[in-house]
C-alpha cells in the first residue's frame, strides 16, 4: 500500500511553493510582517487564481472539492515559505459552510468564497481561554452579545463564521450593525488577529453548526500542525544554511562535530511528525472515528516539536539569532502562533487521553 502523497497533490505543493517563493520571497515576508497594513490583497488574490481559496468548496459552488489533506498540504507549504495571510480562518469559514450551511446559505456565500471575491474567517475564541464548542458561551439574546478573541483577518473578512453557546455556529457579516473590531497585537504579524464585540449583531444560525463546529476545531488543529510543521522545516534548512556560511577560527561552524549532532538532532525532532498530520487530515475525510483523537494529537505534538526546533534553530545562530534583524524570529513567531491558537499542547494532549479512555 502506498502512503505517500499523489502526483497531483505533490503538483500542487510545488504550485504554491513556487508561486510563494515568486511573490513572497523573504524579503517581501518581512515587509509585510513589518508593516501595518493586515495583509496584502495582491497576494491573497493570487492564492485565490491557484485555486487556494476554494480547495474544499464542492464543484459545484465553484471550487475544487479536494479534501482536508490537499489543505493540510497546503498549509505545509504556506508555513514553510512563511506566507502572511488570511488563509487559516478563510479555510475554516468554508469548511463550516460546506458540513454547516443551508443550501440558500451556501449557494448565497460558497461561490463568492471558492472565487475570492469575499473573504472569510472564524470567530472562535472567548475570554477565559475558551477555545473549545462545549466552553462558548456567546448568546443570541435579539441579536449576538458578548466578544470572540484573536480572530483572525478579522478586519478584512466579509464574513465572520461565529462560534455560539450550545456549540453551535452562527453568519455574521462583518459590516452588521452592532460589530466592532479591535485589532490585537498578536505576536505573529504576519497572521493579524483581532478581538470582536458584537453589540446586538444579528446572527444566521447554520443548521448543522453543531456538528460542523467539531469538523472546523478538527480541522483547525491540523492546519495548525501542517503549518507549525512547514516553519519547523524551513528553520531547520536556515540553521543549516548558517552553518555552511558562518565562519569561526577559520572554518565554517558546520565542521563542528556538536553543530552537527545539533542540526541532526532538529531533523530529527520535526521530520518523522509529518506521517502525523497526514494521517490526522486523512481520518477527518475517512476514518472519522479516528479524526477528533488524532487531529489533538497532530496540534499537541507537531506544535510542541515545532517549538523546541525554533528554539534550537536560534541558538544555532547564536547572537544575531536573537534579534529583529534575523529572518528566524519571523518563523519563530509563527510557530508560536500555530502552538497557541485553538489552544496549547496540554489541552488537546489531555483531549486526546480522555478520547483513548485513558
Amino acid at each position: 500500500m502506498n502512503f505517500d502523497t499523489s502526483e497531483e497533490q505533490e503538483l500542487l505543493q510545488d504550485t504554491v511553493r513556487q508561486f510563494a517563493e515568486r511573490e513572497c520571497p523573504p524579503q517581501r515576508v518581512r515587509e509585510l510582517f513589518d508593516g501595518e497594513a493586515p495583509h496584502d490583497p495582491a497576494l491573497w488574490k493570487g492564492l485565490c487564481e491557484l485555486g487556494v481559496a476554494g480547495l474544499v468548496v464542492p464543484e459545484a459552488h465553484g471550487g475544487a472539492g479536494l479534501e482536508q489533506i490537499e489543505l493540510a498540504l497546503v498549509a505545509e507549504m504556506l508555513g514553510y515559505c512563511g506566507v502572511p495571510g488570511p488563509f487559516l480562518g478563510h479555510a475554516l469559514a468554508c469548511l463550516a459552510l460546506v458540513h454547516g450551511g443551508s443550501p440558500a446559505q451556501q449557494r448565497a456565500w460558497l461561490p463568492r468564497l471558492a472565487s475570492g471575491e469575499a473573504l472569510g474567517s472564524v470567530a472562535l475564541a472567548e475570554p477565559g481561554g475558551r477555545w473549545l464548542p462545549a466552553e462558548w458561551q456567546l448568546e443570541e439574546r435579539g441579536g449576538l452579545r458578548g466578544s470572540k478573541r484573536f480572530v483572525p483577518a478579522a478586519e478584512s473578512a466579509d464574513l465572520l463564521v461565529v462560534g455560539t453557546a450550545g456549540g453551535g455556529l452562527g453568519l455574521v457579516p462583518k459590516d452588521a450593525a452592532g460589530v466592532s473590531i479591535r485589532p490585537y497585537p498578536g505576536v505573529d504579524r504576519a497572521r493579524r488577529v483581532a478581538d470582536v464585540h458584537f453589540e446586538g449583531a444579528a446572527c444566521e444560525p447554520l443548521p448543522g453548526g453543531v456538528a460542523a463546529a467539531a469538523r472546523v476545531r478538527d480541522a483547525g488543529l491540523v492546519l495548525l500542525a501542517a503549518d507549525a510543521f512547514g516553519a519547523a522545516s524551513r528553520l531547520v534548512d536556515m540553521a543549516v544554511a548558517y552553518a555552511k556560511t558562518r565562519e569561526q577560527f577559520g572554518v565554517t561552524i558546520g565542521h563542528f562535530q556538536a553543530l552537527k549532532h545539533q542540526l541532526a538532532n532538529m531533523a530529527v525532532e520535526i521530520e518523522p511528525a509529518r506521517g502525523l498530520f497526514w494521517y490526522a487530515a486523512h481520518a477527518q475525510d475517512h476514518v472519522p472515528a479516528d479524526a477528533e483523537r488524532y487531529a489533538a494529537l497532530a496540534k499537541a505534538h507537531i506544535t510542541e516539536r515545532a517549538m523546541q526546533v525554533a528554539r534550537d534553530v536560534v541558538e544555532a545562530h547564536g547572537g544575531i539569532g536573537f534579534t529583529w534583524e534575523c529572518d528566524v524570529q519571523i518563523w519563530f513567531k509563527r510557530v508560536m502562533f500555530d502552538r497557541a491558537w485553538l489552544g496549547g499542547p496540554p489541552l488537546h494532549r489531555e483531549r486526546a487521553a480522555a478520547l483513548a479512555g485513558w
